[in-house]
């Protein structure tokens, strides 16, 4: 089990300037990574299996097919239940559950104040179209302050995290020609934090406490929660209140 983070751990010495912000979606803006580990929970109860964290974090931030296949084949469900069988029982519970999910903390301020000072940022998230709309669909003042959403579904992205496929489309679709190394990105899964590396990125993780630490590679700071943030820390416009 992961010891929860007290604060923020120690970005790198150098880091480069940070001209434009990157968001995953789900877990990092949005609280509905309990839907699906409670859904998940569920669906496993029936063969008298239970779900772990190790599963979550291998089937966290992939497309759906993706972690479907990882969910039956880590699950020894092979022959009992298809990934194909696995997403449908899944998509009626989720359905109820996610236009109930709100923003975590810290969420409305950063996106505010970011906004407030001019930096360019959209949503990268694994998340397809139909789900992105339960899941947003009561917090349009957030998603109205993002230059642009990429999607799972997109056809553009052709691989799920790990691969950079969702960063790079996010990259090419901001007005200017960005440079990769001048992007941050903000994951709370370990695919996550690896696709924005893979994409020549830097990685702010703010992981679930339950996450063992031993995923917390490869991030180049960890937060314990985006109140945590000090947009200072990598040359943005600081907070009002920031020491």
């Amino acid at each position: 089990m992961a010891n929860p983070l007290s604060s923020a751990t120690e970005t790198s010495p150098s880091k480069p300037l940070i001209t434009h912000v990157i968001f995953d979606m789900d877990g990092l803006l949005l609280d509905t990574e309990p839907f699906y580990t409670v859904v998940q929970e569920r669906i496993l109860a029936r063969f008298g299996k239970k779900f772990d964290w190790s599963l979550k974090a291998k089937m966290m931030g992939k497309k759906a097919i993706e972690s479907a296949h990882i969910f039956v084949e880590e699950s020894g469900l092979d022959g009992l239940l298809t990934p194909e069988g696995f997403l449908a029982e899944r998509e009626g519970m989720l359905q109820e559950l996610f236009p109930t999910c709100l923003p975590l903390p810290g969420v409305e301020r950063l996106v505010s104040h970011l906004c407030a000072n001019g930096i360019p940022m959209c949503v990268a998230t694994g998340s397809y179209k139909r789900h992105f709309e339960l899941k947003t669909q009561n917090h349009g003042k957030i998603f109205a302050m993002m230059h642009h959403v990429v999607m799972g579904d997109d056809p553009e992205v052709k691989k799920g995290k790990p691969s950079p496929d969702i960063f790079l489309a996010a990259l090419r679709r901001f007005e200017d020609n960005v440079d990769p190394c001048n992007v941050l990105v903000f994951e709370d899964a370990p695919s996550g934090v690896a696709a924005a590396k893979n994409a020549g990125m830097s990685a702010v993780m703010v992981p679930d406490p339950r996450l063992d630490v031993s995923y917390h590679k490869g991030a180049d700071q960890v937060l314990s929660s985006l109140l945590d943030f000090r947009p200072s820390d990598w040359g943005l416009p600081p907070f009002p209140n920031e020491i």
